[in-house]
């Protein structure tokens, strides 16, 4: 199977993504997320980015883009002010987990969330055989690594029961992309290197 920009979680997350629809992308990079969605969607976006570099080339992709820090919240967006608030691959990178999942449901009617799976197979061997993992959605060496949080679906989930929230879909793909179809979530937990959350305030 071909990825969108060989990122599977991009094709996750468009196809919970209607025509139309408003987006806020935090943590956008380059913008190459808005830019799938404004063409393959017709979305009206906007991202959300705090590294120079990355908002020249979200500005370059034609995203509409926001410098911003999002340890500091989301203030300048009202609430419901979006469809939905995206946050891909940049979860582990926050420090104030809570607070941000919060902020993405009041600013939008639902959270969409990716996240590599540090209980994945292959991250268990590399530390059993004592050295920090790297892989295809770890791409980093921990001394360079912007992550500060390692973290599993399974915590994930509990996460999401303690906060009250309402997990709508939720995909787990493979190193390859493909989805990770298994007996019961100690098995997802296990076989799955990538997460997608579709999430909504419980009512």
């Amino acid at each position: 199977m071909t990825h969108t920009l060989g990122r599977p979680d991009f094709d996750v997350i468009a196809g919970w993504i209607e025509p139309g629809h408003r987006v806020l992308d935090l943590g956008c990079g380059d913008g190459s997320l808005l830019k799938h969605l404004q063409e393959t969607r017709g979305v009206r976006g906007v991202g959300v980015e705090i590294e120079d570099a990355n908002i020249v080339a979200a500005i370059r992709n034609g995203v509409n883009v926001l410098q911003g820090n999002l340890e500091k919240g989301l203030d300048e967006f009202a609430d419901q002010s979006f469809d939905h608030v995206v946050l891909s691959r940049t979860l582990q990178t926050v420090r104030h987990t809570e607070g941000i999942l919060r902020e993405m449901l009041r600013v939008g009617r639902e959270a969409v969330v990716s996240f590599p799976n540090f209980a994945y197979w292959k991250n268990l061997r590399a530390v059993l055989d004592g050295r920090m993992p790297v892989s295809e959605d770890l791409p980093y060496q921990w001394y360079d690594s912007p992550n500060v949080r390692f973290f599993t679906i399974l915590d994930f989930d509990a996460l999401c029961t303690q906060m009250g929230l309402t997990i709508k879909e939720r995909r787990v793909l493979d190193e390859q992309g493909a989805t990770v179809n298994a007996q019961d979530d100690k098995e997802i937990n296990f076989l799955g290197s990538l997460a997608v959350y579709r999430l909504t305030q419980a009512r």
